[in-house]
């Protein structure tokens, strides 16, 4: 009976042992598992995907530590097993009114569907004063559209306070629960090739082609003090193209919100400035923590400099 009680004991025993083996080596394959979730679920430093170093030709990196995104200053992998994990959709907001409805539409929904943010849901926001005007819309795999009417305003109101009216009303309404990035473009642009990960920030400004190679005293901008848009002589960073912005859907609506109290301003001091400067005075005030190159909105009329490497996109400035 000792004999048998022996051999149970030890029988026991190294089932345990086995045990404690087996649940150390769970243990541990856990802990590699989650280190590794860990590492990709973190979002990389901008140093782990941006390099300015490759491109010593033009300004990669601003005064406040923005990046500049250019051809070959990005690791676009990088970026890829970060945002894949997040399962993103990013949303692209096109204005399909007036003449820009049609075969625009066309060229510019079949290029940006082939170029913008393959692999990635996508929703476009196409907005329109008449759905009848809708072409035949073809998308790939994980492309979506929505149509959204642009209520009409005031009668003084100039179509881009209108525009932007409407898309403050849409994104209060839903779009910001379907989008975690939010990109605003004009029709008149095609296009060329791929519209990456690259370009997603919290905030995201374009620069101007035409004056990017441009000296600052310049610029454009709204030198009337009495504007909310005015920028002083000597001051002021970049000209940004209103072609393109973008950002995280909050980050839009805080441009809208203080885009609407300018014009209010300027209309209260009978004063009337472009859209395009009230977008360049928020960028000079709340500094973009992205800034995308020339490449990715380059006019076509212009002859490509050594520096334009890769356009992204094609401006149809003659269209306008």
């Amino acid at each position: 009976m000792n004999s048998k009680r022996k051999l149970l004991l030890l029988i026991s025993f190294a089932l345990s042992l086995t045990l404690i083996k087996h649940h150390f080596r769970i243990k541990k394959h856990l802990q590699k598992i989650s280190l590794c979730w860990d590492h990709e679920a973190k979002e990389p430093r901008l140093s782990d995907w941006f390099n300015p170093k490759k491109r010593p030709d033009v300004i990669t990196t601003t005064d406040w530590l923005a990046p500049v995104i250019w051809e070959e200053t990005y690791n676009r992998q990088v970026l890829e097993k970060y945002y894949k994990r997040l399962n993103i959709t990013i949303g692209l907001v096109v204005w399909a009114t007036g003449k820009f409805t049609g075969q625009n539409l066309k060229q510019f929904i079949q290029s940006a569907n082939k170029h913008f943010m393959i692999g990635y849901k996508v929703i476009f926001y196409i907005f329109m004063e008449d759905f009848s005007r809708l072409p035949p819309i073809e998308l790939g795999p994980l492309r979506t559209f929505k149509l959204l009417y642009v209520f009409k305003g005031k009668m003084w109101e100039d179509f881009n306070v209108l525009r932007m009216k409407n898309l403050n009303m849409y994104i209060i309404q839903h779009i910001e629960r379907e989008v975690d990035f939010l990109f605003s473009m004009s029709i008149n642009q095609i296009f060329k090739s791929s519209f990456g990960v690259e370009t997603l920030g919290k905030s995201v400004a374009q620069l101007h082609a035409w004056w990017y190679f441009e000296n600052v005293k310049n610029f454009p901008y709204e030198r009337r003090f009495q504007s909310a848009a005015f920028i002083p002589f000597g001051k002021g960073d970049f000209y940004y193209h209103s072609a393109i912005f973008g950002g995280t859907p909050h980050e839009v609506l805080t441009f809208i919100e203080e885009y609407q109290k300018g014009v209010i301003h300027d209309t209260e001091n009978e004063l009337s400035s472009t859209y395009e400067c009230h977008l360049n005075k928020y960028f000079f005030i709340n500094k973009p923590t992205k800034l995308l190159s020339p490449e990715y909105n380059w006019d076509p009329i212009f002859r490509s400099p050594p520096q334009i490497k890769h356009v992204k996109i094609a401006w149809q400035s003659t269209g306008i």
